[in-house]
């Protein structure tokens, strides 16, 4: 497919008007969002939910568990479940920013849309493949996001032409070469699908204390099996997940909430404060008082 426009220099102008300075900017169109960095960046920790993230400009790479993952301009990163990882910022300046678009996946979407269209379920050794991958976006990918994204300028048209081109959007992803990562997301008792229904368990409950075997009882799988699938799809085993989950929430709640390095380690499961803070300086780099220190010392920077 051969576009009559030059893609690139549209998306991004549109996407610079939409993102006028650093950080991340809702839209008019729900669950699209454009974010923007004028530098490379420090590494940050979040949890990605379901989504496809385009870059429109610059590089970006991420830790996945153990596992390093690097993309920049042209290439999306599709997410088919939560995970917890660490991301930051290589390639950006402040004349040429990198700008990413991210449009969330509706799971009721994404079923709705499988109901409607052929397409042949994936082949048996798909199920279980890791829940974060990176591909090049076709011609027709590319299209379907300037569509959208110039109906940021003609916002009447959002209500009655969005919803299409997302469900374009979607059809392209499912029909590309990672599709089927989404396709055993939503599948029904494939292994993928029993790991997201374990997954979600442990955002509800990541503050109590974890049996595996009652985990894997709960979807239905036994212990081994459910330990080299869980790991498979998200780089990381059940107790990782688990504690990235607690270090993440009490991160959040010393700094939003103001709560004691103490109180936020009891609020999400952990019974020892020196445990807590262990784990927490493996993972931040420094002891709980001292990154939040950091941490609001650059908020108020900026």
């Amino acid at each position: 497919m051969t576009l009559p426009f030059s893609p690139y220099q549209e998306i991004v102008d549109i996407a610079m008007r939409f993102a006028p300075g650093d950080g991340e900017f809702s839209t008019a169109i729900g669950n699209l969002h454009v974010s923007r960095r004028s530098k490379p960046s420090d590494p940050l920790h979040s949890s990605y939910r379901p989504c496809f993230a385009f870059v429109l400009q610059g590089a970006k790479s991420l830790q996945l568990g153990t596992e390093q993952i690097s993309y920049g301009t042209g290439d999306y990163l599709l997410t088919s479940l939560d995970l917890p990882v660490a991301w930051r910022v290589t390639e950006a300046s402040p004349e040429v920013p990198h700008l990413c678009l991210g449009l969330a996946i509706d799971s009721e979407k994404l079923l709705d849309l499988l109901s409607r269209i052929d397409i042949p379920r994936p082949a048996a050794h798909t199920d279980g493949q890791r829940g974060m991958v990176v591909n090049v976006a076709p011609p027709e990918l590319m299209d379907a996001a300037v569509r959208l994204l110039r109906l940021l300028d003609r916002p009447g048209d959002i209500p009655a032409m969005a919803p299409l081109i997302e469900q374009e959007i979607l059809y392209r992803v499912l029909t590309g070469p990672h599709g089927a990562r989404l396709i055993n997301i939503a599948t029904a008792d494939s292994h993928s699908n029993r790991i997201a229904r374990a997954v979600a368990w442990l955002k509800e409950n990541f503050a109590r204390p974890l049996r595996i075997e009652d985990l894997a009882e709960r979807v239905n799988m036994s212990v081994s099996s459910f330990h080299h699938h869980f790991k498979s799809v998200t780089a990381m085993t059940p107790v990782q997940y688990q504690k990235q989950l607690r270090l993440h929430e009490a991160r959040r709640l010393m700094l939003v909430e103001r709560l004691d390095a103490g109180t936020a380690g009891h609020r999400v499961g952990y019974q020892s404060p020196s445990q807590f803070s262990r784990e927490y300086s493996r993972l931040y780099g420094a002891s709980p008082a001292r990154d939040v220190d950091g941490v609001r010392e650059i908020m108020a920077a900026e």
